[in-house]
């Protein structure tokens, strides 16, 4: 099950079944996004495709000479827009690509303005969701519910991009959602109704254990995406922010021209692929490896030319080198610079705080640790606030719960209301009142014993000592431990053996801590796979957090 070679395997087919010669991609917003998380352009050139345009592009030049290849979400607008197109087509001849199911009735109004037979293909690709690793997608999609109850547009996009991606890793799931999440069964249904109606699209060769689909609400870890993250794709999309892949540095200071933007994909980059999930101490040191692996190369390059052989051997060799100066300066750029917002905003002191607030139950200390934090001045606003919503979360129902005194203090050190709002909206939104499991407390014995283990393995690990709580639900599903009390099942069919496919979708959003704890599921785990999906992945500027 790997998401990212189910999207890149559609695009390749595509651009073969359209044959050789000149072609143009012409694609909407939304599968932009798509296909630039699977495909480097210059990797789309060397198949002939030398033009990508938006279909809702005004100002198209005709060439006639270009075969056009479109990859298309099947909305009314885009439907509309090929209709234009092809009443005055632009190209001599269209491949048409759907990322998802396409009506009888839409496929027909096409067919009707393709008076000049200009259309060869009409088909449905189902690569309608970001591709984010492997194992990790997302719908970029924010504030998918109003209160409790989902906004209707992003219900259909939710269930087209879940629907799209059973179908693109060829699986016919028994589904499980969250109990005590209405909009989760909600979206468990909606899934249900459209694998019924298009019972022949998911038809697939029986498997000895069924797939699972296990469908969660993010409203039962509101936690997780609040903490500080100290693994390399983790904290790059905490502190700058990783859109489709593309990072902004323009606001980095004295930033040359060539890195305002950079781009980090496993697909294309050796050294993200290997260190991503490593912690930030490690990648310093790995970063010093890089250079000096460089620094080594560089001289033999620029020897003097002297004979063919040399500049035969230099022409071979320079592609490679180039490559690998862009890598070293692109990651000792971003990693210089989570080094200085770290410095700046204090966040080794704040992401320790952070962690006691998540996993210790000391209230007294947590509570000293805070009011100290909010008096010093280097800590941000928004840094200040964060750790109130932490206390306000976890001792919500504390005896001696001092939430007005925080507030008070918030207030008194100039934190601005839209921040000081959202200690309030995450106690709305995730609170006690709301989750369906105990966040806070260890179950039994065991989860007692090893939280202490936890605690005794010493200070490199006293900013990595939460885990989420999705690490224990999918612990307890792959051990076939899950309460169905909790997780029902849709229907009446159970699974009688352990699961081996299992697909997990947070509404409200993933993290990249929880994309890392799939990984080492993955790992640890003969047999097992898992695929982690959500309606955005968050970082704690997430413009809307979760709700």
């Amino acid at each position: 099950m790997n998401a990212v070679l189910a999207v890149k395997q559609y695009v390749s087919k595509m651009i073969e079944d359209s044959g050789p010669g000149m072609k143009v991609l012409l694609m909407d917003r939304e599968t932009t996004g798509i296909v630039s998380m699977v495909y480097t352009q210059s990797e789309i050139l060397q198949k002939e495709v030398y033009l990508f345009e938006r279909l809702d592009s005004a100002n198209r030049e005709a060439m006639k000479h270009l075969k056009a290849i479109c990859f298309l979400r099947p909305t009314k607008e885009n439907v509309e827009f090929l209709i234009q197109e092809l009443r005055r087509p632009k190209y001599s001849i269209y491949f048409i690509y759907f990322s998802n199911v396409i009506s009888k009735s839409d496929v027909k109004s096409l067919a009707e303005a393709d008076e000049q037979e200009v259309v060869a293909e009409v088909q449905e690709f189902y690569g309608d969701y970001i591709a984010v690793n492997p194992h990790v997608f997302s719908l970029n999609l924010l504030g998918c519910c109003q209160g409790r109850s989902w906004d209707p547009a992003q219900l259909s996009r939710t269930t087209q991009g879940l629907t799209a991606l059973l179908l693109s890793l060829k699986k016919c799931p028994m589904i499980r959602y969250q109990l005590s999440s209405e909009s989760a069964k909600r979206l468990a249904e909606c899934v249900k109704q459209v694998i019924t109606k298009e019972y022949e699209l998911f038809d697939f060769r029986r498997t000895e254990v069924p797939p699972l689909l296990l469908i969660l609400d993010r409203s039962d870890d509101a936690i997780t995406p609040l903490l500080n993250q100290w693994t390399y794709q983790a904290m790059v999309h905490e502190l700058l922010g990783i859109n489709n892949n593309r990072i902004d540095l323009s606001r980095v200071p004295g930033i040359s021209k060539d890195l305002r933007e950079v781009v980090l994909s496993a697909e294309n980059d050796e050294f993200y692929a290997n260190n991503m999930y490593l912690n930030f101490a490690e990648i310093g040191s790995n970063i010093k490896n890089l250079m000096e692996d460089f620094q080594r190369r560089k001289p033999k390059e620029q020897q003097k030319l002297e004979s063919i052989a040399d500049m035969k051997a230099f022409v071979e060799n320079y592609p490679q080198f180039k490559k690998m100066s862009g890598t070293v300066s692109k990651h000792v750029t971003v990693v210089g610079e989570l080094s200085r917002l770290v410095g700046e905003r204090n966040l080794l002191e704040v992401s320790e705080v952070e962690q006691e607030l998540a996993c210790q139950n000391d209230h007294s200390s947590a509570l000293q640790n805070v009011r100290r934090l909010l008096q010093n001045p280097k800590v941000t606003e928004f840094d200040a606030a964060r750790l109130v919503m932490l206390y306000a979360l976890h001792y919500e129902r504390h005896s001696s719960n001092s939430l007005p005194g925080l507030m008070t203090d918030l207030k008194n050190r100039g934190v601005s209301e839209k921040y000081r709002k959202l200690v309030s909206a995450i106690v709305e939104y995730g609170g006690k009142r709301v989750r369906g499991s105990d966040l806070f407390s260890p179950k039994d014995a065991v989860a007692i014993t090893k939280q202490f283990l936890k605690g005794l393995k010493g200070v490199e690990n006293v900013y990595t000592q939460h885990q989420p709580l999705l690490q224990e639900t999918l612990d307890q599903l792959i051990k076939g431990k899950l309460k169905d009390s909790q997780y029902p099942y849709l229907g009446p069919n159970t699974l009688r053996d352990r699961p081996q496919d299992i697909i997990v979708f947070i509404i409200g959003g993933a993290t990249y801590e929880e994309a890392l704890t799939v990984y080492n599921l993955n790992r640890t785990n003969p047999g097992v796979r898992i695929v982690l999906g959500g309606t955005t992945i968050h970082n704690t500027k997430s413009k809307k957090i979760f709700w």
